[in-house]
């Protein structure tokens, strides 16, 4: 069975919420018991929220002693992304350093297009247990969240 995710063109798991007008949003998940995603048109604007999303949190406060101002390290974006109450957050943080190549406290610039990529990527794996797309979907879903 598919995940869910890809179901949704949503790979990141974006909660659903009606204020948030996300280009490319169709609504509430459906066909479930408990429905809680947002459902998108195509897989690169489920990509695009998803970068959107991670790029807006560095304007966010981070975790007291971790980096510098704001979430500006993969622990900190993974803690909002994806919170302890919910996730195994520390494991999560460190598959997305792994891939970045960096410590889970380590600064990093989110909206340097490689690690935003890589950062994205490593969302969809973790959320539906591999990444389903091609190299261009990814890229054009980046390039969307950037512009």
């Amino acid at each position: 069975m598919t995940a869910r995710g890809i179901r949704n063109n949503n790979p990141g798991n974006i909660d659903f919420n009606s204020r948030n007008a996300w280009q490319g949003q169709l609504g509430l998940e459906a066909g479930v018991a408990k429905p809680r995603f947002a459902r998108f048109d195509t897989p690169e604007n489920g990509i695009r929220a998803l970068g959107k999303l991670l790029i807006n949190y560095r304007g966010k406060d981070g975790m007291p002693g971790v980096g510098g101002e704001g979430i500006d390290t993969v622990l900190e974006t993974i803690n909002r992304w994806a919170p302890s109450n919910e996730n195994d957050t520390q494991a999560y943080a460190r598959a997305v350093a792994k891939r970045l190549g960096v410590h889970p406290t380590d600064p990093i610039n989110i909206k340097e297009p490689t690690t935003l990529r890589v950062f994205v990527e490593s969302i969809i794996i973790h959320e539906n247990g591999s990444n389903p797309y091609k190299d261009q979907v990814i890229s054009e879903g980046v390039r969307r969240a950037l512009a």
